[in-house]
């Protein structure tokens, strides 16, 4: 099943040429060098469309790896995962890095500005998706179809990929809700080049993602079944991200909604998803292969559709092309020709298992000598993670593009965090699920973590503060931190630190307007309808 998608995104690298955005804004149309007739004439064209906003996940520009489509950002820092990455890791407790990068510093440091030009570049990239699914959506109406004379069960298969466009819009819309709070916001009901957007509120926000996500899920296909294809958008994605998006409810509305994330993530565990047996093997560049945990994935391909970032960031910018002091060399992990040397961990994320070498709990899955952080400019400093592989599970390397690319997919979404989301909405109060089952859930991780039950715990253990912490431990440099710390009230304030939290070597308070980033400057000037979040 993954072939076969990946075939079809290949062919979206040529599509994505044909109708690329070339302006981050929501009402600048895509530019089209063939006109929409020539690219929607057929439901093949249609599918080929929706593998094109598919694509443009894992991909900085439809020319190259050398090349960006979000507008004065090196094309390196452009993929839309190391964008997401580097804001919901690299300014928490889990990742730091030594590199001097315009604005990678602020972010080590949480003094990030409203030009971080990798704030700046996030903004961009869901921006720039959402207008490329408002064009397809404009593309395809039932009118649109009948004027094509596409009917009957062509007409009904757009239905779906409508469906899923839809859910990529609302993943990026949580995406803006999420990081900004106060984004411009257009539909493919709007009209384009007339106006510039009007600024949403986060309460107004996190109602339209809900709805659009309820709206969509009698038209997307089932999960496990036979049109549900690995790497898109089925019911088992929606209720992942309605469970989330609910679980975020009172830092986004003021108003808790634990009950509802415990119905949606019971959607999901009582769906077609089952744990891999293995914690490392999802980490492996055949993690596509007999997985039923992952719930939908970004895809890579190390030599169609290559860039730095996505899960080659991952691996490469965690070891050296030669041994470092810790003996680590890129060569082990499937990217022979690579190795950045930039990113680790702080040690508050090793002290969270109960040795840092995996002896116990595997998740652990760290390399290098000295856990502590006394110089962000010190390379070994902090352990490196080292779970991100391009090995699979019998230890090949997969083909890559100058040896330098990953194949290895990465989940947005996978069964793990259904189960903590259960959990911890059982714990803050939520209704309709137990204790006893959440128990149940939380000891199915940590025997796979542990292979066996030495690592289970009773139910007294079951905190809120226990989630956070479980969460750290299966879930780390996963996407989901910065998030969580916020939910907790440990993101801003002092009462939990991290080295260089506030730009000081043992950590000190943050403003509490940090928890929502910058609208970036060059937005504001271009729309004056756009207020800065309060505080910068």
């Amino acid at each position: 099943m993954k072939n076969s998608f990946k075939t079809i995104l290949t062919s979206a690298v040529v599509l994505l040429s044909l109708n690329s955005c070339k302006k981050e804004s929501l009402n600048v149309l895509p530019t089209n060098d063939v006109t929409e007739s020539v690219v929607y004439a057929t439901p093949a064209g249609y599918k080929q469309g929706l593998a094109r906003l598919y694509a443009n996940y894992a991909l900085t520009s439809p020319s190259g790896s050398d090349n960006s489509d979000v507008g004065g950002l090196n094309s390196g820092f452009a993929d839309f995962l190391r964008l997401f990455w580097t804001s919901q890791e690299l300014t928490t407790d889990e990742a730091i890095c030594n590199w001097g990068d315009t604005g990678i510093p602020e972010l080590d440091n949480s003094t990030w500005s409203t030009d971080n030009q990798f704030l700046r570049g996030l903004y961009s990239r869901s921006i720039s998706q959402i207008t490329l699914v408002n064009e397809y959506l404009r593309q395809s109406t039932p009118e649109q179809l009948a004027s094509r004379n596409i009917t009957g069960a062509d007409a009904t298969n757009v239905v779906r990929y409508r469906a899923e466009a839809r859910f990529l819009r609302a993943f990026q819309y949580w995406v803006l809700l999420d990081a900004f709070g106060n984004p411009p916001f257009l539909t493919e009901n709007d009209l384009i080049g007339k106006v510039n957007p009007k600024q949403t509120t986060r309460t107004a926000l996190f109602a339209y993602v809900e709805s659009e996500l309820k709206a969509i899920e009698g038209d997307l296909a089932n999960p496990g079944s036979a049109e549900s294809e690995y790497g898109r958008a089925n019911k088992g994605a929606d209720w992942a991200l309605l469970a989330r998006l609910y679980l975020n409810a009172q830092v986004y509305t003021g108003t808790a909604k634990y009950t509802e994330a415990i119905t949606y993530s019971s959607k999901v565990i009582a769906s077609s998803y089952s744990l891999k047996p293995n914690y490392r093997d999802l980490f492996l560049a055949d993690n596509n292969i007999n997985n039923t945990e992952n719930i939908l994935t970004i895809n890579y391909d190390g030599v169609n559709g290559t860039n730095y970032g996505g899960t080659t960031f991952l691996i490469n910018a965690m070891v050296y092309t030669a041994p470092d002091a810790a003996g680590m060399v890129s060569t082990a992990y499937g990217v022979p020709n690579g190795g950045w040397a930039g990113n680790r961990t702080r040690q508050n994320l090793p002290a969270l298992f109960p040795d840092p070498n995996g002896t116990l709990d595997k998740r652990g899955i760290f390399a290098g000598t000295k856990a502590v952080i006394d110089a962000i400019d010190a390379p070994n400093d902090g352990l490196k993670v080292t779970k991100f592989k391009n090995i699979t599970s019998t230890n090949t390397t997969p083909p890559s593009l100058n040896g330098t690319f990953s194949s290895l997919d990465f989940a947005l979404f996978r069964l793990a965090e259904q189960y903590l989301i259960y959990g911890e909405a059982v714990a803050r109060g939520g209704s309709g699920g137990s204790a006893a089952q959440a128990l149940t859930y939380v000891n199915a991780l940590r025997f796979r973590a542990y292979g066996n039950n030495s690592g289970n715990v009773s139910a007294a253990a079951l905190t809120t503060d226990f989630y956070l912490d479980e969460r750290g431990r299966e879930l780390y440099w996963e996407g989901h931190r910065r998030t969580d710390l916020i939910r907790y009230g440990k993101f801003t304030g002092s009462t939990y630190l991290w080295p260089f939290k506030g730009g000081v070597k043992a950590g000190t308070s943050v403003p509490a307007y940090r928890n929502l980033y910058p609208i970036p400057n060059a937005d504001l000037i271009a729309n004056p309808n756009l207020v800065q979040n309060p505080g910068y």
